[in-house]
C-alpha cells in the first residue's frame, strides 16, 4: 500500500487540465500561459490538506470532480446536501463548485484500496491550481473486497483530497425494508468520508478535546455525531439515520473551527 494513504477510513456502513506533459515527478509543465500542475498536491496522506480545505488562507475556492459509472451517478438531492454541507464549514468565498463526468466501468470489483487510487491515478482530471484546491470524488460500480454478510463498507477516504463511494452497495443498501432513502445514505456517507478529509477525527485536525473513539481510530464518541464509528457499518445506517442524515457534534465542530473552519 503507498505512503499516500497510509491512513485511510472507511464509511461501511473542472477546471480541465489539457495539453500538459508530465516530467516524471508528478508536475506537469506549462504550455504557453497554462499554469503549472503540481499532482503530488493532491496525493498526500489522508488529513494533511486539512487547514486548506477549511480555510481560505491558501486556497479560496473548491473545485470538486465527481466521476461515476453508468448507473451509478449520486442523486441531485445527496450532492446539494453534500454542498450545503461543505459551505457550511468551509470557508471559500470564491465559491465551491461540483463537476460531473461518466467512466467506463474498470471491472475491477470488489475493489481494494490500491485499485481505487490506480483508478484515480488513470482517470482525475483536475488537480490544486493557483487558489483552487480539487477534490476527486469516485462512485464505483462495486463492493469493497472486506465486505461480509454483516458488514458493508460504503466509502472510503484514502488520500488527502481523494474519496470513493461503493455506488452499487449503496443500492443494494437502500433497497432493503426500513433502510433509509439513497439519497439520505449518499448524503451520510459524503459528509462522513469529507468528514475525514477535513482531518476528523484527529486526523490531520487537532483535538480541541477528547473525544476520539479509542476502538475505532478517527471517529467520534458524541452520540449521533456524523463521525461516530457505528456509521462505519451498514446496519449502523438504519440505527443512526432517521429520515435525515446525521450532523457533525459539537466537539467536532469545535476542532475545525480551531483548524480554520466554521
Amino acid at each position: 500500500m503507498k505512503k499516500f494513504y497510509k491512513y485511510f477510513y472507511t464509511l461501511c456502513l473542472f477546471v480541465a487540465i489539457t495539453s500538459c506533459s508530465s516530467d516524471g515527478n508528478g508536475i506537469d509543465d506549462p504550455s504557453d500561459d497554462e499554469p503549472v500542475i503540481d499532482k503530488s498536491l493532491n496525493r498526500k496522506g489522508l488529513g494533511d490538506s486539512a487547514h486548506d480545505l477549511l480555510s481560505d488562507d491558501a486556497y479560496t475556492s473548491m473545485n470538486i470532480e465527481v466521476l461515476y459509472v453508468s448507473g451509478y451517478q449520486p442523486t441531485v438531492a445527496a450532492m446539494d446536501n453534500f454542498k450545503e454541507f461543505l459551505e457550511e464549514r468551509s470557508y471559500k468565498p470564491d465559491g465551491i463548485s461540483i463537476s460531473y463526468r461518466e467512466v467506463e466501468s474498470s471491472g475491477l470489483a470488489p475493489f481494494e484500496i490500491q485499485e481505487i487510487a490506480d483508478i484515480e491515478d488513470d482517470k482525475r482530471s483536475t488537480f490544486n491550481v493557483g487558489d483552487e484546491i480539487s477534490i476527486y470524488i469516485y462512485f464505483a460500480d462495486g463492493s469493497n473486497e472486506d465486505d461480509t454478510d454483516e458488514r458493508y463498507v460504503l466509502g472510503s477516504a484514502y488520500r488527502n483530497t481523494s474519496m470513493v463511494i461503493y455506488g452499487k452497495t449503496i443500492e443494494k443498501f437502500a433497497a432493503r425494508v426500513n433502510a433509509p432513502s439513497k439519497s439520505v445514505i449518499e448524503t451520510a456517507v459524503l459528509n462522513h468520508e469529507f468528514g475525514h478529509l477535513f482531518g476528523l477525527v484527529n486526523v490531520g485536525t487537532e483535538l480541541q478535546s477528547d473525544h476520539e473513539d479509542a476502538e475505532s481510530d478517527g471517529h467520534c464518541t458524541e452520540e449521533n455525531c456524523l463521525m461516530r464509528a457505528s456509521l462505519e457499518f451498514g446496519s449502523g445506517i438504519i440505527d443512526q439515520i432517521r429520515g435525515t442524515p446525521p450532523v457533525l457534534g459539537p466537539k467536532c465542530i469545535a476542532d475545525l473551527q480551531a483548524n480554520g473552519g466554521k
